[in-house]
């Protein structure tokens, strides 16, 4: 069991397609990243590195086969509600002649997420990570052999809405893009900077709210920059459309320079 939290205990992790049954899978983790209030011992602590040690291993697994088909593998991560899965079905609508993707979701339950990928027209399957608070190593890679993408297409994983655990996780891909609302206020870089620190884009989502909400843009960038000085911003509204051209001409750059 986890030293921190609990998460991974006994988990039943399930991976499905849309329209198929889910195949169960016992995937025991243990992490740090919860202010919870448990005795520490020095043995937990071992037991945390060791266990992000093994993961560090299987994403770096995870990335030589993803380089040797040269694709493109981006980890979304975000706080629950920050508009990740429009985003991505926007993008599999609009780009899916231009990039071929493959999607994987992730969630603690239910295949809404994936019900929606699939029918924006990509190669997607559901992870349920029962009590997990994130996707691992270990978890992708079970999910990218259900999947078999293709070579040089672009894969995209959706994590588990939590801007914590993910940070420590690395999945093995190429890059990772943290998407905050303006709904959630300006100080999340601030909040949560191991999350910007690790990542390599912020994309700024819901601007058609700035004007019914206390957000400072200005603010959040120079909070950000403050703990990843190299991290790119794009401002967008997936509802109406803007920012959508900025993210597109990312993702293809990226895919240019993969």
């Amino acid at each position: 069991m986890c030293g921190t939290c609990g998460c991974g205990e006994d988990n039943h992790i399930t991976y499905t397609r849309p329209g198929e049954t889910a195949h169960h899978s016992h995937d025991h983790h243990h992490h740090d990243g919860h202010d919870h209030p448990h005795e520490h011992h020095p043995k937990e602590i071992q037991l945390e590195l060791d266990v992000l040690s093994k993961n560090n291993k299987l994403a770096e697994r995870n990335r030589g086969f993803l380089d040797a088909l040269n694709i493109q593998s981006l980890n979304l991560v975000s706080s629950p509600g920050s508009g990740k899965t429009s985003l991505l079905e926007r993008t599999v609508k609009e780009m899916r002649n231009e990039l071929s993707f493959y999607i994987i979701e992730g969630d603690q339950q239910t295949n809404n997420d994936a019900n929606r990928i699939a029918k924006a027209g990509a190669p997607v399957i559901q992870v349920n990570t029962g009590n997990g608070c994130h996707l691992d190593a270990q978890m992708v890679n079970h999910a990218m052999k259900q999947l078999n993408p293709e070579r040089n297409a672009t894969l995209i994983i959706e994590n588990v809405g939590n801007l914590v655990c993910p940070a420590l996780f690395d999945l093995g891909e190429s890059k990772r893009v943290v998407i905050i609302s303006v709904t959630e206020g300006d100080d999340k870089p601030l909040k949560y900077p191991a999350m910007f620190a690790s990542s390599q884009l912020c994309i700024i989502n819901k601007t058609d709210l700035l004007p019914y909400v206390d957000f400072d843009m200005e603010k959040t960038k120079q909070y950000a920059l403050r703990v990843n000085h190299q991290l790119e911003f794009i401002e967008m509204s997936v509802k109406n459309g803007e920012g959508m051209q900025d993210w597109y001409a990312w993702l293809k750059n990226a895919k240019e320079q993969q």
